[in-house]
């Protein structure tokens, strides 16, 4: 799945915001920065949601 794909279901299946990698250039495709604008507790709050979401 592509970045921006990753930040569409991240955020209709979890309710998470992050940065697609692909914001960051080409090769930053792959990869998706969470903790850009946030603190340690919404952090850890959007692992739960992670975890929770990638169990099923």
């Amino acid at each position: 799945m592509k970045s921006w794909e990753f930040f569409d279901y991240l955020l209709n299946n979890a309710y998470v915001i992050g940065t697609p990698g692909i914001g960051f250039g080409s090769c930053g495709e792959g990869f998706f920065r969470l903790t850009a604008f946030s603190d340690r507790e919404n952090t850890l709050e959007a692992m739960n949601r992670f975890s929770a979401l990638f169990s099923k």
